[in-house]
């Protein structure tokens, strides 16, 4: 057959008066478009325009659908897509062709553009609309349910949605990809709660219902009712739900406020109050054991299959008092501090003069000791501490609640020593810094301690309103309440720039994420009447902790903030933006910020954007280093200082190595707190991770020490090297940062943690809200009563992958080496010729020194080959961990749990209290005994001025007195 290298003979045919013949033409065009579009563009494209736009041809589709392809080959989209549009069923969406395959791309574009657009006037194309509509069906007939799904959800087809989940045959891992996109990629708030809300009714419409996921799905659609009807109808089913139900409380509170978690109680029964402790809170009978057999547990069995009793336990989880008091067992028993490293920032602290190293110092110290009531380094350092006066003696009290975090039934006695009586003197500043450390310990969790916190509030003294306000702001977070909002009010308007600058951010973590309107119009108000920085700043933080999870709705007040003339207000904008939108990656948000970052004239306005570029770019870490390079090397070192912190922010706990490269070399800056702002990021990235894993965690400590060490170092630089240590060693070595759950939910303590923290640069003491940022890396496993028994599993991965970093070594040369007297070469010939024995004694003193360095070389030698023996020794493959075990987030991929007695009741691992099923129910259980830690009463500096420390046999306990111990039996005594 001979090729074709020419159309002109069928483009002639459009020149005939028959319709026939130019419908031929057209047939033939169609056919060999793609190879001769140049020659039909070039002389005969009008003429088949003329013939598509001429409805009484016959074939004016056909002459559309030639024009779309010549377009199309020309790059010319827009008038391709128009033809096709206006080719109407010729368009086959069915077709395989690149021409089809890629008009279908630009067609969905569109059409997501289209039903995204905010303009209510839009209309679609009905010939649009069918090619999309030929288009999912295409993805159910070939079954390419997930390609369809996240089409939908782009163009907010909640139909197509349901159609393509319920049709796919997998239901259940088709709610899951759903629930996972939904929480990455849906921008919207309001398309993704209707998303949600059809999640949960195919979901319930199951046979068997994953009610763990329904529950994830209600707390984002703020529906507690729900959750507490599914809570109500577990614990009355048998003992499988009844494990479920306390799994769902679990979870609830790991990823819901304070305010949901009391609206689901107050839906559920009430339980009276029994004056016998339950099991959860019952101290360990000996510490000397790590094993108790329960020779009970038929009778335990048995009581449990109660309604009452089931339904207490289910109201102690919603409360906290299981997984505080588990969490505050795993980082007492599991605490991991190298104490030569306090030692060493210690003796650095009194080698400078003013307070920035001993504040620093305090502040490593509560971090690294968070939740672990661990206090050895304090009492060891009584006198040390007594050096403290004023607002530093606060930030030492207050430095006790993050130590103390949790320890939330003793926490008064803790503090007895500090807290106000009815009256106090002028400068009460012990006793309102054990007022902030009082809220620091029930940080959202604060029911039990509110009303004491309000009654020392009334107290008419502005220093003890500083502790008080603050106290009461993390005690009372997220639940709010009009009356404690009020009372905050009345300190503020007292005009005082020391009470005014605490109530300004307690107003706003008491009504966080409410949005309400009445508390912005005051506060924006008041910020505006006041002449108080602090106070203009504080309410400024407020308002933004308002706008907390409110995406599109903040839009108003973050317009109206950022663009107030007031640059403290504007600086509060900016978090506003950094809190309303955490973790979406909003492309308008991020916009914003990087356009406040290089326009504004304030440099603390542009401190504060780049940084909260963190936070919006918190769910997507691998985003920020890009976003992030060009602003780290801004001529402002303002700007530079935030890029740092955004990188610790997005990418925290994630040993990310693009964002280490560019805190690397952020530490070598010329400016102080640039380099201070470097080296806490890199701690927060590289927190809980090993050399093994990233080789830069090593060098970063030693970089760390080398920093404090230097005396030639920038103080601001210290500084944040010390903080460093205290976070990148946070909680004992056991605990990490975690702005987002592992189910997606925001991590709201962790959130306003960070924000906190950032507002040292203006008040030190804000430098412990960093302890609410930290979360336990455990997996802790409970049994149906709610105790740990013994179990274990495997970690299908090296030891030393994960494994803690290991303890500096003291220093051991206590005195300075000798350095040998110089001999000038006219005394020594001088000795020589007065004795002829010079030459031996020089001999001896060679032989000496060879003997010295073969000794030295042996040695040398000798620990090289202990080293390689070492080395040459194979690492297992696996290791065992047992319950309540140290896990990473990074380390969960490799966990197998394998206990031929105890099984998970969540399919997959996650960090947190892991309900266990029990396979074997009538064999007795072994339950690890608890080192509950003792409650010691602290005492920095007492009211006299005399620096004392309470015994540690003074101690506050719930045990029962124990009895009398025998007396030894007789026994001889020689030397």
């Amino acid at each position: 057959m001979v090729a074709i290298i020419s159309v002109s003979n069928y483009l002639s045919l459009l020149d005939e008066d028959q319709l026939e013949l130019k419908s031929y033409s057209l047939e033939k065009l169609d056919s060999c478009v793609d190879e001769f579009w140049s020659e039909i563009a070039s002389t005969s494209i009008d003429k088949i325009k003329s013939l598509s736009v001429n409805k009484q041809f016959p074939k004016h589709e056909l002459a559309s659908l030639v024009l779309s392809k010549v377009y199309y080959n020309l790059s010319d989209f827009p008038n391709s897509m128009e033809y096709a549009l206006s080719a109407g069923s010729l368009f086959n969406v069915l077709s395989k062709s690149e021409y089809i395959e890629t008009l279908l791309y630009k067609f969905i574009d569109e059409y997501i553009k289209l039903r995204t657009s905010t303009n209510k006037d839009t209309v679609i194309n009905p010939h649009l609309e069918s090619i999309v509509m030929g288009m999912f069906d295409r993805c159910f007939k070939e079954g390419s349910y997930k390609q369809a799904l996240g089409i939908a959800i782009e163009a907010r087809r909640l139909d197509i949605i349901e159609k393509a989940i319920s049709q796919s045959g997998n239901v259940n891992s088709m709610l899951s990809y759903c629930l996972h996109i939904c929480n990455v990629s849906v921008s919207n708030r309001h398309f993704r709660h209707s998303v949600l809300g059809i999640l949960v009714n195919l979901h319930l419409a199951q046979e068997k219902p994953d009610y763990l996921s329904v529950v994830q799905c209600l707390i984002f659609l703020d529906n507690h009712i729900e959750v507490a009807t599914i809570l109500l109808s577990l614990i009355k089913k048998d003992e499988e739900s009844l494990l479920l139900a306390y799994q769902i409380g679990f979870d609830l509170f790991q990823n819901s406020t304070q305010q949901f978690l009391l609206n689901v109680r107050n839906r559920l029964p009430p339980v009276e109050k029994k004056s016998t402790p339950t099991s959860t809170t019952t101290p360990a009978a000996s510490d000397s054991m790590d094993i108790d057999i329960d020779s009970g547990n038929e009778k335990s069995g048995s009581s449990s299959s109660s309604f009452e009793q089931r339904l207490e336990r289910l109201h102690s989880i919603l409360i906290g008092d299981v997984s505080i008091g588990m969490n505050l067992e795993f980082l007492y028993r599991n605490c991991s501090t190298d104490m030569h490293i306090l030692q060493s920032m210690k003796t650095t602290s009194e080698l400078h003069k003013g307070a920035i190293f001993y504040s620093g110092t305090l502040f490593a110290n509560a971090l690294m000791h968070a939740g672990t009531t661990r206090d050895t380094f304090l009492r060891s350092n009584i006198e040390w501490l007594y050096k403290s006066t004023h607002w530093t003696k606060f930030s030492a009290i207050s430095s006790l609640g993050v130590i103390n975090k949790g320890h939330i039934k003793e926490s008064k006695s803790l503090l007895k020593t500090y807290l106000p009586g009815a009256s106090v003197n002028q400068t009460p500043y012990s006793e309102s810094g054990s007022l902030y450390a009082l809220g620091l310990i029930h940080a959202s969790h604060g029911e039990e301690i509110i009303d004491y916190l309000v009654e020392k509030l009334h107290i008419n003294n502005a220093i003890l309103h500083h502790g008080a306000s603050l106290g009461l702001g993390l005690a009372a977070m997220a639940t709010g309440r009009d009356d404690l909002y009020e009372d905050l009010k009345s300190v503020l308007y007292n005009d005082d720039a020391v009470s005014g600058e605490a109530a300004g951010l307690a107003m706003g973590l008491v009504m966080l994420g409410s949005g309400a309107k009445k508390a912005i119009e005051e506060m924006l108000a008041y910020a505006h009447e006041t002449q108080h920085e602090k106070t203009i700043r504080s309410l400024s933080m407020g308002l933004a902790f308002l706008m907390y999870g409110k995406e599109e709705s903040a839009d108003t007040l973050i317009e109206q903030m950022i663009g107030d003339k007031d640059p403290l207000i504007r600086y509060g904008g900016m978090y506003a933006i950094a809190f309303a939108y955490c973790g979406t990656g909003n492309n308008d948000a991020l916009r914003k910020l990087l356009h406040v970052a290089v326009s504004d004239g304030t440099d603390s306005v542009r401190r504060a954007a780049v940084t909260c570029i963190g936070f919006v770019l918190s769910r997507q870490p691998e985003k920020c280093p890009k976003a992030i390079a060009l602003l780290a090397e801004s001529y402002n070192p303002h700007v530079r200082y935030g890029a740092a912190f955004a990188l610790g922010i997005a990418c925290a706990g994630t040993g990310q190595r693009d964002a280490l490269e560019i805190l690397k070399s952020l530490t070598t800056d010329s400016v102080g707190y640039v380099k201070q702002a470097a080296w806490i990021s890199m701690a927060m990235v590289l927190i809980q991770t090993s050399k093994e894993l990233v080789p830069e965690a090593e060098t970063a400590r030693k970089l760390f020490a080398t920093c404090i060490s230097d005396k030639r170092e920038d103080s601001m630089s210290k500084f944040g090297a010390v903080l460093a240590f205290g976070v990148i060693d946070a909680g004992g070595r056991n605990s990490t940062i975690q702005l987002h759950s592992p189910s997606g939910h925001k991590n709201m303590n962790a959130i306003v943690g960070i924000a906190g923290f950032l507002q040292f640069w203006y008040w030190f003491p804000m430098t412990h809200f960093m302890g609410l940022a930290l979360t336990p890396t455990s997996i802790i496993g409970l049994n149906k009563n709610l105790e740990m028994p013994v179990f274990s599993f495997k970690s299908n991965c090296r030891p030393s992958l994960f494994a803690y970093p290991p303890e500096t070594k003291p220093s051991t040369t206590s005195s300075t080496n000798k350095i040998e007297t110089a001999i000038l070469s006219y005394s020594r010939k001088n000795k020589l010729q007065s004795s002829r024995s010079a030459m031996n004694i020089d001999q001896d003193v060679e032989k000496k020194e060879k003997e010295e360095k073969e000794a030295k070389e042996k040695e040398a030698k000798e620990k090289e080959e202990k080293e390689a023996a070492k080395a040459e020794e194979k690492e297992p493959l696996f290791e065992r961990k047992s319950n309540p075990a140290r896990i990473v987030p990074r380390q969960l991929q490799y966990v197998q749990f394998d206990d031929a007695r105890y099984q998970p009741i969540k399919k997959s691992p996650a960090i947190g209290i892991v309900m266990l099923r029990d396979l074997t129910p009538n064999e007795p259980e072994q339950l690890v005994v608890k080192e509950k830690p003792e409650t010691k009463q602290e005492t920095v500096g007492n009211q006299s001025g005399t620096a004392t420390a309470s015994l540690p046999n003074a101690t506050t306990t719930t045990s029962p007195t124990l009895p009398e111990p025998s007396t030894p039996e007789p026994f001889e005594f020689t030397e």
